[in-house]
């Protein structure tokens, strides 16, 4: 058994590598306003920060899974993060457009380290079992403390220092990350380890063929992508619902309660004993999730709709400790990174998709748009469920009764993995 002391390094990995991840959107819209007088390009350059994940997760799964040390994997992944900040924080404003979208392009290619990547390395800290159920639900605490902190420590030091001294800050932090990540009592992966080596073409299929075969995995990746198409047009629309209530301004404090409460649900269900299955907490929390919103959309002030985004935010907080138990519980040794990686990489991009169709929104709009990504989070739970219950009636071997060597059943002919 690893000592404790790995799970909470870890944790601190996690946290430093996510508060700079969480901080990008504002750190790049704040330099570009600050050096070029508008955050357009800003925006721009968030966008090719953000657009290479779902193409670099599948790959970013399978080189990890590959590498000989995965330890010496993240620290470059995090250390590339790092520098590719840093880097911006110096060129936005500074140098021609294309050259800053390059940067952050390269930059974003090691975002599903941060995202999904990191949370794959808590199966080689602990073995299966409560104490990493519980593992999980502190992981997923993280990635909301990571939400709350980013934003917010960047936009105090741009105020109170300068924005590329907050930039830095965050490029500091992923570097922390980095040294920490060096120290990770990382156990050997010895199921891994029997199976042969495949091509990289053939890894990266496996990653996806797995994520489509396993019946959890399938149930759980559709359904939080369809709600990431919602909670993608939250912000945009937090921020009309805000101006449509006669507090301009105010949409920081929705989302900010928004995330507090996410905090919140996950730090409460890692103190559960025992823990609820992931199954239960991935349905209660979608279905809690759109009953939030919705009793948003109905809010007559800002208080009141705060108080319903803290909820809804808590039960966010439950799908994703569920999505996180359920990608280590059924996914292959073999896989487990690219599981991971592939599964963060489509909800950014689902995330990604819902922010721009929240363009379009006006004020007046936003009660609807605010209903119709409630109604999102419902759709969400019922397609899980269908997709369990489907299912179950799928001949179909399922990664999760794997074979002894990590690799899923024969399946249908010309499906096999390695």
């Amino acid at each position: 058994m690893p000592r404790p002391s790995g799970v909470l390094r870890y944790l601190m990995t996690a946290f430093s590598a996510r508060m700079a991840d969480e901080g990008m959107a504002v750190a790049v819209v704040t330099l570009a306003a600050y050096r070029t007088g508008s955050a357009a390009q800003g925006a721009f350059v968030l966008t090719a920060w953000m657009a290479p994940h779902v193409l670099a997760a599948p790959l970013t799964g399978a080189a990890a899974a590959r590498a000989r040390r995965p330890r010496f994997f993240y620290v470059g992944a995090l250390g590339g993060f790092a520098l590719a900040i840093s880097a911006l924080a110096m060129s936005i404003g500074r140098v021609p457009l294309p050259v800053a979208l390059a940067v952050a392009a390269a930059g974003g290619c090691c975002g599903p380290a941060v995202s999904g990547g990191l949370s794959s390395l808590i199966t080689r800290l602990l073995p299966a079992g409560a104490e990493r159920d519980r593992a999980y639900s502190w992981d997923a605490a993280i990635y909301n403390a990571a939400a709350v902190a980013g934003p917010g420590a960047t936009g105090l030091v741009s105020a109170a220092l300068s924005p590329i001294t907050a930039a830095l800050m965050l490029s500091a932090a992923a570097a922390c990350a980095a040294a920490l990540m060096a120290l990770l009592p990382l156990r050997p992966d010895t199921a891994a380890a029997r199976v042969s080596p495949a091509r990289l073409r053939q890894d990266l299929a496996a990653g996806a063929r797995i994520v489509r075969r396993e019946q959890e995995l399938r149930a759980i990746t559709a359904a939080t992508c369809l709600a990431f198409i919602g909670i993608g047009a939250l912000t945009t629309t937090s921020v009309l619902l805000s101006e449509s209530l006669g507090s301009a301004g105010a949409g920081g404090l929705l989302m900010t309660a928004f995330a507090a409460g996410a905090l919140a649900g996950t730090l409460g269900i890692a103190r559960l004993r025992p823990a609820p299955s992931p199954q239960r907490l991935a349905l209660i929390g979608l279905i809690g999730t759109g009953m939030g919103l919705a009793a948003a959309a109905l809010a007559p002030s800002v208080p009141t709709a705060a108080a319903s985004f803290t909820v809804a935010g808590a039960c966010d907080g439950l799908v994703l400790t569920a999505t996180l138990r359920i990608r280590a519980d059924h996914s292959p040794p073999r896989w487990r990174t690219q599981v991971f990686t592939i599964g963060a990489g489509l909800k950014i991009s689902a995330a990604a998709l819902g922010s721009v169709l929240a363009g379009p929104a006006t004020t007046g709009a936003a009660h609807s748009y605010l209903t119709a990504i409630a109604v999102l989070q419902a759709a969400a739970a019922l397609l899980y469920t269908l997709i369990r219950r489907s299912s179950r009636a799928d001949p179909l071997p399922s990664a999760g009764t794997a074979v002894a060597d990590g690799c899923p059943g024969p399946g249908r002919p010309g499906d096999r993995l390695a």
